[in-house]
């Protein structure tokens, strides 16, 4: 398993609608990043993604990446079937061993696991293809039902990128997620959490901490997945809280993911 960080590592610095720095983090500023914690891999997500560069600025990157020895991944949404082999051709040009996609429509929509079982079916020969794998994200579908799936589907092709917060929308557990989808997990979103009861005791706030600060179990979720065998990466996500101004935000957001990688380090033995 190898630690990296990804472009929801730094969502505040990389801006999005209401939330828009002076000068926002790039993919190249990413791959500098990653150089500067010393981490092997680096995801690009929807919130910064590589499709929008030109060719000249892809070669970039990939050179940037081969230089430092870096390993990329890309990830994206929706299960539409000309999107993901657009994107599956962008990872191999990448080099990319891994594609995590959302199971959803291109509108957000939670799909049916029917549906969602007849796209993968359609999308394998394609992914077969290629060097890639791809994988789903857990989140608004249970994890019994998701690992159900790729039980009927039984490719080591498809896989799960496997998320430590996003279930609680459900609602359901890291625990319980986490070993119901052990099996299957190719890639690790770590994000670290608390959950807090509200002053006035009607309601929980769920916010993000650095690893090794919160709630989450992260010596025991490891040793989980490195058990099976299968989970390349453990890419590092932050949660960081607004703070009295965007700038204080993206300062505390850098200080998150260097104390969140030093912590990860003594975990992950690349």
């Amino acid at each position: 398993m190898k630690l990296g960080i990804g472009s929801y590592t730094y969502m505040w610095s990389i801006g999005f609608p209401g939330a828009v720095p002076e000068n926002p983090l790039d993919a190249f500023g990413l791959l500098a990043r990653a150089v500067e914690l010393g981490v092997q891999v680096v995801q690009f997500g929807p919130n910064l993604p590589l499709s929008d560069l030109c060719d000249a600025d892809l070669g970039r990157v990939l050179a940037q990446a081969r230089q430092h020895g870096l390993q990329i991944e890309l990830a994206t949404r929706t299960l539409d079937f000309d999107h993901l082999r657009s994107q599956l051709s962008l990872a191999e040009k990448l080099e990319c061993s891994t594609l995590r996609t959302v199971p959803e429509s291109v509108s957000g929509d939670v799909l049916p696991l029917s549906s969602i079982e007849e796209s993968l079916r359609a999308i394998l020969p394609e992914v077969r293809r290629t060097p890639v794998r791809l994988t789903l994200e857990n989140g608004r579908i249970p994890a019994r039902r998701l690992a159900e799936l790729l039980d009927r589907l039984n490719s080591d092709r498809i896989g799960i990128t496997l998320d430590t917060v996003n279930s609680l929308a459900i609602p359901e557990g890291t625990e319980c997620v986490a070993e119901a989808l052990a099996r299957w997990t190719c890639s690790l979103h770590l994000k670290d959490f608390v959950v807090m009861r509200e002053w006035h005791m009607m309601g929980f706030r769920v916010e993000g901490r650095p690893a090794g600060k919160g709630q989450l179990n992260v010596p025991r979720l490891l040793e989980l997945l490195k058990s099976t065998g299968e989970c390349r990466s453990a890419i590092l996500e932050l949660w960081p809280p607004l703070q009295a101004s965007l700038r204080e935000t993206i300062t505390l957001e850098h200080q998150w993911a260097e104390e969140s990688v030093a912590y990860l380090r003594t975990l992950i033995k690349e």
